[in-house]
């Protein structure tokens, strides 16, 4: 069940890095981030990978040269990308469109998709090679909003790998700008979806005023975890091990998405492999995408921040000792917490406070990769053998996932010390072994 990414040595021969601009004159204006986009926890680069094979029915074209050309013609629409993010008064960050274009980087690999193994997950090795972090590219100001490099493989294959800023968009925002790239790359003149900004539906209302609680924006003190030892694995889990899963809650829980089930099951053993005094709180936080709980629902094409990251607290102690049940209901109630109205508080809040940072510590974050569609994206040579999260570092991901027996699931890397992964692979081996609940 676990899996482990292995070591690979490889030259990665890169062009200079060069600006890649809209294709046609764009507007030459400001536009406000919203009051979600701009708080600072979101004030990060996120990276997204996606390996593709050789496809014969392509033969004679350039991966580089067509996706150069379908970016140019996205970022039209897309405009914003091509800009650059200031900071106004208050830290609030304003989009200049200037249209000077997002970072491109040309390169080849002395590597075929094979050598990469059957087990393509996070964290992948040698990532510095295939997103190479250009020097002056990664503040937050002043600097390019998409940082992109495609890799040409020696078996014909290629590797599309892009960086953003987290406060332009979300992961449903980057996979509706991939899916535009997609159509325009296999010839559409124009995004089926068209790009909605509207972050003014996002903004602090007037005057702001804090009406839910938000505990993930608590100070908390960081729980002392060795950080000398980490290791990474992956956990796959397919159809058998999540229909075992479900057979140890009641049968009112049944229904529990397989997000819920997966994260409670994971949160519970992490909590019992990181063995942490039973008085102390330990925090389950979830990635919520909240585009659906506006009433009406947020446009279709919003492609701004619409996440929300609520918290759960409990005593390890409590997580440790009780059924999956337990944590099943607080990951639901972390959940259920968000509404049209959660999201206005928010909002409220980051104006009110000046735009704090949601706390991690003694926190288990996780998000549902299997809700992009980043492995479906076909740029004209077939669907990605892999596209999601190129790290798992801060956050589980739940990534869609094919298993070398060609079994579809759900793969989640975790990062933990050591001694804890020992823990924490028997109690996940153990509750995947526990008798079904009567």
């Amino acid at each position: 069940m676990a899996t482990s990414s292995p070591p690979l040595d490889f030259k990665v021969h890169r062009r200079e890095p060069e600006l890649i601009a809209p294709a046609k004159p764009t507007p030459k204006e400001y536009k406000l981030l919203s009051d979600i986009d701009d708080q600072e926890g979101l004030r990060v680069q996120l990276p997204i990978i996606q390996f593709y094979q050789h496809s014969p029915s392509m033969y004679g074209k350039d991966p580089v040269r067509v996706l150069k050309e379908a970016l140019a013609q996205t970022l039209v629409f897309y405009y914003p990308f091509a800009g650059r993010l200031r900071e106004g008064p208050h830290r609030k960050l304003i989009v200049d469109c200037t249209g000077e274009g997002l970072m491109f980087i040309e390169a080849d690999a002395d590597v075929t998709l094979k050598q990469f193994g059957d087990a393509l997950q996070p964290p992948f090795p040698c990532l510095e090679e295939l997103l190479y972090d250009v020097p002056g590219s990664s503040g937050m100001l002043n600097c390019p909003l998409l940082l992109i490099q495609v890799t040409r493989l020696k078996c014909n294959g290629f590797i599309f790998a892009l960086r953003l800023k987290y406060t332009m968009t979300d992961g449903s925002g980057i996979t509706q700008f991939l899916s535009a790239v997609e159509e325009i790359a296999r010839g559409r003149p124009t995004p089926s979806i068209p790009p909605v900004w509207e972050r003014y539906l996002l903004m602090a209302r007037d005057p702001p005023r804090v009406t839910c609680k938000h505990r993930e924006y608590d100070e908390v003190e960081e729980a002392l975890i060795p950080n000398d030892d980490i290791v990474h694995r992956s956990f796959f889990f397919g159809p058998m091990e999540v229909s075992t899963l479900r057979k140890l809650v009641p049968q009112h829980l049944h229904k529990s998405s397989t997000f819920e089930l997966l994260t409670a099951c994971l949160w519970r053993c992490r909590t019992i492999a990181i063995q942490a005094d039973p008085e102390e709180e330990v925090r389950v936080m979830c990635i919520v995408n909240a585009r659906s709980r506006f009433n009406p629902p947020l446009p279709l094409g919003y492609y701004g921040n619409a996440i929300a990251y609520p918290v759960e607290v409990a005593q390890s102690g409590k997580v440790c000792q009780n059924p999956l049940v337990y944590s099943i209901e607080l990951v639901k109630q972390a959940k259920n917490a968000v509404t049209e109205e959660y999201m206005k508080s928010v909002a409220d809040l980051m104006v009110i406070k000046g735009r704090p940072k949601f706390s991690l510590a003694k926190s288990y974050l996780v998000s549902d990769a299997t809700r992009f569609r980043l492995r479906d994206i076909d740029y004209g040579w077939g669907k990605a053998v892999y596209g999601g999260p190129a790290l798992g570092v801060v956050a589980s991901f739940l990534i869609p996932f094919k298993n070398k027996k060609g079994v579809e699931g759900i793969v989640v890397p975790i990062r933990l010390p050591a001694q804890a992964m020992k823990i924490f692979v028997k109690e996940l081996e153990g509750m995947l072994k526990e008798k079904p609940v009567s």
